[in-house]
């Protein structure tokens, strides 16, 4: 008798599409209340981030970031202001994929988790609100 796979099997790793299709999927998790927010905020995958952020963000290694909120948060925007450019996510493949392999998680919990963090930022919660209001669910 085979043994079972408790993890899917991937013939190739998951390509920038498939990590879309799952940060989709994850959207579609989110409340109601929380979702109408995030309507607008484009989700994008790429394999890693920019030189401008890798500098900006002082990473060692472009692995570094799995994922970046770019934009103005809901708690300083203004219904007076006009928007210089669109709010953004960004999800870094191969950090992600690296990441995926070396804790053996689930890749769609994992970019769900990122994704999220993200939308966190687009609410205005530092790093440490999330990790807080992590640490309490």
């Amino acid at each position: 008798m085979a043994a079972r796979r408790t993890k899917p099997f991937h013939d190739a790793p998951p390509s920038l599409a498939d990590i879309e299709a799952i940060a989709r999927a994850g959207l579609a998790t989110l409340p109601p209340e929380l979702a109408r927010h995030v309507r607008d905020v484009v989700v994008r995958v790429e394999e890693f981030p920019d030189a401008e952020t890798e500098r900006e963000m002082e990473l060692a290694s472009p692995f570094d970031l799995l994922g970046l909120y770019r934009g103005v948060s809901l708690d300083r925007k203004s219904v007076a202001d006009t928007p210089d450019d669109v709010d953004m996510i960004f999800l870094y493949r191969r950090p992600l994929l690296d990441y995926w392999c070396e804790s053996g998680e689930d890749l769609a919990r994992l970019v769900r988790h990122v994704l999220i963090h993200e939308v966190g930022h687009h609410f205005g919660f530092s790093d440490d609100d999330m990790e807080r209001i992590e640490g309490q669910a």
